[in-house]
């Protein structure tokens, strides 16, 4: 098995490290500029219908009931996005002057379990008349006559407020396009060499050789209380050549659209591996799959903390973990 220390593909070469921004920027660049806007407008196109679900359910904003809300916990986002202004969470809490934990689990599409349902009933109410009073009439064109809404209003009321909800959601959902496209590739260049994928719920230390498996949870111990989590690693892959005991290469794939917001991030990955190290010891093989805008303050930062990367540029290089 090789040592996570003493093997190196890019962290103990800074020489390389900045052609290799360069080109993986380069390579980030170009997958936004053909596939996210197709991502983004997929994304658009669900949640329009969405959106128009949401309208059918409310009688296209005249209802915005206690029993409503209730039912579909879920439709909070896309009324608050139905405002003028649009009413961020803790603003919507303000102004109806409901329970906060209310709003939030509302957010996540639920109800508190416990809520006293007097209470419950009225919050509901509160923010079923805050959305009724300031929902846009620009954009939902009927409130406040008598003809009913046509189709085409509807639908175009809906592309409104869905353009409004991937907005704010925008990266999210740039991120997880990218990171579907990234695991992709690890997985091909795997299949391309015999590995077999497994199905995520096998436990990551019961792998066979040469096999591997997407987003699998691997537990680890807390510093100080002694209890157990589980972290969630996006590839694990158990080497061919690995012997009975020994733990699979686990890989993170890593996308940035900006410098900036890496180095806000820099250490999600560090306190992985250090949890990683104290329960499974120093051999523990936690490596990054890189594309876009990685500078070398992160670059540095990480190969501190004993982290080692594959860019996706040169994603051959996975090789050099044994694979």
């Amino acid at each position: 098995m090789l040592d996570n220390q003493n093997t190196s593909v890019n962290r103990t070469k800074p020489d390389r490290w900045k052609a290799d921004i360069a080109l993986s920027v380069d390579m980030y660049n170009d997958w936004f500029m053909k596939f996210a806007p197709s991502a983004y407008r997929e994304t658009r196109i669900q949640t329009t219908k969405d959106v128009e679900s949401t309208l059918a359910e409310t009688k296209n904003l005249a209802d915005v009931g206690a029993d409503v809300l209730r039912r579909k916990p879920d439709v909070l986002p896309t009324l608050r996005m139905s405002t003028c202004p649009p009413i961020a969470v803790d603003r919507l809490i303000g102004l109806a002057g409901v329970s906060g934990n209310l709003v939030k689990c509302m957010e996540s599409g639920t109800i508190p379990a416990r809520m006293n349902s007097t209470a419950l009933a009225a919050d509901l109410d509160k923010i079923g008349n805050i959305i009724e009073k300031m929902a846009d009439p620009d954009i939902f064109v009927w409130l406040g006559r008598a003809a009913p809404a046509t189709d085409v209003e509807i639908h175009r009321a809906a592309t409104i407020v869905a353009d409004r909800l991937c907005g704010a959601v925008a990266n999210p959902i740039i991120r997880n396009a990218q990171e579907k496209r990234q695991l992709a590739a690890i997985g091909a260049w795997l299949e391309a060499r015999g590995y077999k994928l497994l199905p995520p719920k096998i436990k990551f230390d019961a792998m066979p050789p040469g096999t591997f498996s997407f987003r699998l949870n691997v537990p680890v111990k807390l510093e100080g209380d002694g209890n157990t989590i589980n972290i969630p690693v996006d590839t694990v892959v158990m080497p061919k050549t690995s012997k009975a005991g020994e733990l699979p290469l686990l890989i993170e794939a890593k996308s940035a659209g900006d410098f900036t917001n890496v180095n806000k991030r820099r250490k999600e990955e560090a306190v992985k591996m250090n949890q990683l190290r104290a329960t499974y010891g120093a051999s523990v093989r936690f490596i990054l799959f890189l594309c876009g805008y990685f500078d070398t303050g992160y670059l540095g930062y990480e190969a501190a903390e004993g982290i080692d990367w594959v860019w996706e540029h040169r994603i051959d290089e996975l090789a050099g973990f044994g694979l």
